[in-house]
């Protein structure tokens, strides 16, 4: 089991707009779902790790974004009414990860989430696989990556990789 990010961001750095939606959500070419390679990644993914911020706006979605995943929240009374499968909560980062090893059947673990969260797992020890997809556009504005994450991670180029809708995914392993 390998924990991996695969975050979108704007040319100029930004990981979420400035009403804090991922920015690939404001690319013209992004079909949710269907486009930017997420269904080839999600494909390598057997669950979905993130903070409650990125969890309860899914409940209200038309759409359930992680079909066929296990579902792993952090925080305290987070909401899963609605939900369309089970879902495992925990406030405490380090028995979530238990919970999370405990059900692995070998497959990667999309971690999603805003910086402070990609950060609490990287503090952790568990962040295996730090994806970027730059997406071809400037926002001007919003969240950036860093300060959030430590700049004492070292990353090792592993992957890159240019898709069809103009994005450039890179990957870099996690030390």
């Amino acid at each position: 089991m390998q924990i991996r990010t695969r975050f979108s961001m704007s040319a100029d750095g930004y990981v979420a707009t400035p009403d804090g939606w991922p920015p690939l959500v404001r690319d013209p070419g992004f079909v949710s779902g269907q486009s930017h390679g997420f269904p080839e990644f999600q494909q390598r993914c057997e669950a979905v790790l993130m903070g409650r911020v990125t969890f309860e706006p899914a409940l209200a979605n038309d759409r359930w974004p992680w079909p066929n995943l296990d579902v792993f929240v952090l925080g305290s009374n987070v909401p899963t009414e609605g939900a369309p499968v089970p879902i495992v909560t925990d406030s405490d980062p380090t028995r979530l990860l238990e919970k999370l090893r405990a059900a692995s059947r070998g497959g990667d673990v999309h971690l999603v989430g805003g910086p402070r969260t990609i950060e609490t797992f990287r503090a952790l020890g568990a962040l295996d696989k730090l994806g970027l997809f730059v997406l071809p556009f400037l926002l001007g504005g919003g969240t950036m990556l860093t300060p959030s994450l430590s700049t004492d991670t070292r990353l090792a180029l592993e992957e890159v990789h240019s898709l069809p809708e103009g994005g450039v995914e890179i990957t870099y392993a996690c030390s």
